[in-house]
């Protein structure tokens, strides 16, 4: 599963644990930072599994990689709210 912020992205598998708890993470932030967010599901694309498979939920910000397995709540509002920092 992919997601995409301020554009926010996160890739993801689908029956994936880890996936819906940074999905939870992410939709939460929400109530302290505005952005737009997405999820890319990695499952049948080989190009995206080869690239991110072994490493979802992979959360992207403004198509930078962000975090990856685990999304760390306040240090993503902050990357949010400060891109370029």
């Amino acid at each position: 599963m992919l997601f995409r912020s301020v554009s926010q992205s996160r890739y993801a598998r689908r029956n994936c644990h880890l996936c819906e708890v940074a999905k939870e993470v992410v939709e939460s932030a929400r109530n302290e930072a505005d952005f737009e967010f997405e999820v890319v599901f990695i499952d049948g694309d080989a190009g995206l599994e080869k690239e991110y498979g072994e490493e979802v939920p992979v959360t992207l910000i403004n198509g930078k990689r962000h975090d990856f397995f685990r999304v760390n709540r306040a240090r993503f509002i902050e990357a949010v709210l400060h891109p370029h920092q």
